[in-house]
């Protein structure tokens, strides 16, 4: 895509879904930093992420965590969001902290634990229809830590029931999204340990049935592109869970690790026809040092930057490489496009949006940051798991 109003275009109408749990504290496995000005509802967390809306244009909405974001009336809570100019997206089941959860949840051997979990599942679909958010977000801890534990095949089977439960008590226009992570916790075996796993069970499942794709959920040197786009093409890619990784485990900011992976990840996004088909780009993250809302702004431009990249690329020029032969050609066409310094042309978008060009410095110049740490005295501040 050359043309740079439809550029423009795009880049305005991209929307990135940020997530409640990220404007709480949150830490290590050794420790949870807290900071001053953290929320303590989830009302002050969608006001938070209506900062973040604000200045950057193109984060309208919040997913929630269950019970992380437990109120008595979601509908008032969606109301609240509205009324900030958010809407709720996502919402994320919980099926992991729990003591009864430490052989499985849908997964588990007892009967009575599976149906507890199977029980917050719709609970969670419960919420959507009081809400109105369109996708509920599945990942599963579930997995064995040594040989013979459990039977593999036989968890299988009892994870396919409990997705099939859920997906029947979805709504016309409500989704699945089906996350994978290939370790942690478990050690042996993880019960939806791959894009193939969860693929291979939406796939029995139905059309609403999607995989979501965390981008720190793989092994190194996965070549993630490749599964977006072999998804997109079966038209099975339901969402993203932006983050990052270097050694293990996940959460830092998107496009910290490997800025290119992400450009050659929404490159095929915008090959895939994936910024018009209802993909929902979402973060998936925890400040864990860093201030929170500065970090969430700087990772929707993150994304911003490695979106505006890919629309730049010459396609035409790209196929004619490709066609041809010319491996270094089709190559330089990819870099030209990476190598583009596309700053001036974000400030040139945001202008037109009609909101500051610079998002982070009109976030510090605001005065929320210290407005919160004023204001959010006593009480109990939300972080992970709370």
């Amino acid at each position: 895509m050359s043309d740079l109003s439809a550029v423009k275009a795009a880049l305005k109408t991209q929307a990135v879904e940020t997530p409640s749990w990220a404007y709480g504290n949150s830490g290590t496995r050794f420790k949870v930093f807290t900071q001053p000005g953290v929320p303590r509802t989830p009302q002050e967390k969608l006001d938070d992420a209506a900062q973040v809306h604000a200045f950057t244009g193109v984060a309208p909405t919040v997913a929630l965590h269950i019970p992380w974001d437990k109120v008595d009336d979601y509908a008032a809570l969606a109301k609240y969001a509205e009324e900030r100019g958010l809407k709720l997206g996502a919402i994320n089941s919980n099926v992991f902290q729990d003591d009864d959860y430490k052989l499985g949840s849908v997964t588990n051997p007892d009967p009575e634990i599976r149906g507890k979990a199977l029980a917050h599942l719709l609970e969670c679909v419960d919420i959507m229809d009081a809400t109105g958010s369109r996708d509920l977000k599945l990942w599963f801890s579930d997995g064995t830590n040594y040989p013979g534990q459990d039977d593999i095949a036989a968890r299988q089977e009892r994870l396919a029931e409990a997705l099939q439960a859920v997906y029947e008590r979805l709504g016309d226009d409500q989704r699945m999204l089906l996350e994978y992570k290939f370790f942690e916790p478990a050690f042996y075996t993880t019960d939806v340990p791959d894009w193939g796993t969860a693929y291979a069970h939406c796939l029995k499942l139905g059309p609403k049935a999607q995989v979501c794709v965390d981008t720190g959920h793989h092994a190194p040197g996965t070549n993630i592109e490749f599964i977006v786009a072999l998804l997109l093409r079966e038209g099975r890619l339901g969402a993203f869970d932006f983050n990052s990784r270097f050694y293990a485990d996940d959460d830092l900011m998107v496009g910290a690790a490997d800025p290119f992976q992400l450009f050659r990840i929404m490159y095929e996004v915008v090959r895939g026809g994936g910024l018009d088909s209802g993909v929902a780009f979402m973060l998936d993250q925890c400040h864990n040092i860093e201030p929170k809302i500065p970090a969430i702004i700087r990772s929707v431009m993150n994304v911003q930057e490695a979106t505006a990249k890919a629309l730049l690329v010459d396609r035409d020029a790209l196929a004619a490489a490709q066609a041809s032969g010319d491996v270094l050609g089709a190559n330089a066409v990819l870099m030209d496009a990476y190598n583009t310094d596309v700053r001036p042309l974000l400030a040139e978008v945001r202008e037109e949006l009609e909101i500051d060009p610079d998002p982070m410095a009109a976030y510090r110049a605001s005065g929320w940051a210290e407005k919160i740490v004023a204001e959010r005295v006593g009480g109990t501040q939300a972080g992970w798991g709370a």
